[in-house]
C-alpha cells in the first residue's frame, strides 16, 4: 500500500460512517438495488437498509452489522468501481527536471518522438521523426515549431514546458473524443 493509499484509508477510518455512506452511494451507480445515500455521518435507517441490501446481494449473511469483513467487502467493491469509472491519470512521460538539447539521447525521448510522428501526419510544419531516442536536428526543429506555436522560447530543447505543450496538442488532435455520427433514421 502506497503512502497516499494509507492516508486515504486513515481518513476513511477517521470518519467511518461518512466513508461507508459515500462508498455505498457510489456503488448505487453500479448496483441498482442500493439506494442513493446522503453523506451525513449518521448511521440512519437508510444507511442500515443499504448495508443490508449489500449483504443480501453481495456479502451474506444479512444482519446490518458492519464488521471488518463487511467493511472490506464494501471497500473492495468500491475500489473496483472507482478503477472502472475513474478517468485515467495524466501521464507524466517526460522527466520534470530533464531538458534534452541537440545531441542528447535517452529512452524518455521516444515518447515525444512518437507523438511528433503522429502529429506530422496531420499538422503542417511538423517533420516526421525517427523513433531512436536521439534529440537530433529533426527533433530540435519540431520542438522549435511547437515552441513558436505555444509562445515559448524557441530553444529547440525538449523540456517540461515543451512536453506540456506537446501533450496538449497531441490530446487535441490525436486523442480527441470520437465523433458520434447520427444518420437519418438511425441511432448514434
Amino acid at each position: 500500500m502506497t503512502a497516499a493509499e494509507r492516508q486515504l484509508e486513515q481518513e476513511m477510518l477517521d470518519q467511518p460512517v461518512c466513508s461507508l455512506q459515500y462508498m455505498l452511494g457510489r456503488l448505487s451507480q453500479k448496483y441498482g438495488f442500493l439506494p442513493q445515500l446522503a453523506v451525513s455521518g449518521n448511521f440512519d435507517e437508510q444507511t442500515l437498509e443499504a448495508v443490508m441490501l449489500f449483504q443480501r446481494e453481495l456479502f451474506p449473511p444479512v444482519n446490518g452489522v458492519v464488521n471488518q469483513d463487511v467493511w472490506n467487502a464494501i471497500r473492495n467493491e468500491w475500489i473496483g468501481f472507482e478503477l472502472e469509472h475513474a478517468p485515467p491519470r495524466a501521464l507524466r512521460g517526460f522527466p520534470s527536471s530533464a531538458s534534452a538539447g541537440l545531441g542528447d539521447q535517452g529512452s524518455y525521448l521516444l515518447l515525444p518522438q512518437a507523438m511528433f510522428q503522429s502529429l506530422s501526419q496531420i499538422l503542417e510544419g511538423v517533420a516526421e521523426e525517427s523513433l531512436d531516442g536521439q534529440h537530433d536536428e529533426v527533433s530540435a526543429a519540431n520542438a522549435r515549431w511547437l515552441q513558436r506555436k505555444a509562445g515559448l522560447d524557441e530553444t529547440g530543447e525538449m523540456n517540461k514546458d515543451t512536453w506540456n505543450a506537446l501533450t496538449r496538442l497531441y490530446e487535441l488532435f490525436i486523442v480527441r473524443e470520437p465523433q458520434v455520427v447520427v444518420q437519418a433514421g438511425g441511432h448514434g
